[in-house]
């Protein structure tokens, strides 16, 4: 007997179309941790929240010596557990609750990160997200039929290389798409 791997978009962004107007969604870009046949979690990375990396790092007691550092924005991951931080980041490293997402990507949520980032001994590239975007057994599909996403493997340069105001055009960029000239809405032939 022969298994089929269900389709899967983990690893892979979603960027919203014209349509999907609702915050925090709305010109959002996500990057899809995990796609399977019960649901769908992802972290945007395009959102800008109203903290910096420094304003966590000392709510946590941290001190960070690093000025760019501290200064770092934080994301809005999306709508689910705003209060619980994500690290999103390439290398892997050896943190206490780390997820693979795919040999490109990893999300941490311990403290650990925190504490090495603090100290300049994190990894090279990362963000910080609070909250996450979910989606239950069948609902993206349900979005993606309906047109309100657009999707493309993720690309680490969008996500640490580009400003945030750009990220949502870089990522369409990624599809051969100038979201200037999509429409609003969408039909099926």
């Amino acid at each position: 007997m022969v298994t089929i791997a269900p389709n899967t978009l983990t690893g892979h962004f979603l960027i919203a179309m014209p349509n999907l107007a609702e915050p925090p969604f709305s010109r959002g870009v996500a990057l899809l941790c995990q796609h399977d046949e019960d649901g769908a979690v992802g972290l945007l990375v395009n959102q800008l929240s109203e903290y910096r990396l420094g304003d966590v790092l000392a709510q946590m007691k941290l001190e960070c010596m690093d000025s760019e550092l501290a200064d770092a924005p934080v994301l809005i991951g999306g709508p689910v557990q705003q209060e619980r931080g994500f690290v999103l980041h390439h290398e892997p490293g050896d943190w206490e609750s780390s997820y693979r997402i795919n040999p490109d990507w990893s999300v941490t949520t311990s403290r650990d990160i925190l504490v090495a980032m603090a100290a300049g001994e994190g990894p090279r590239q990362a963000v910080m997200v609070l909250g996450y975007a979910g989606w239950g057994a069948g609902q993206l599909e349900q979005e993606l039929m309906a047109n309100a996403w657009l999707t493309t493997e993720a690309c680490g340069r969008v996500v640490f290389d580009t400003p945030l105001e750009e990220r949502w055009g870089a990522a369409a960029g990624l599809v051969g798409v100038d979201p200037r000239q999509l429409s609003g809405y969408a039909g099926h032939a």
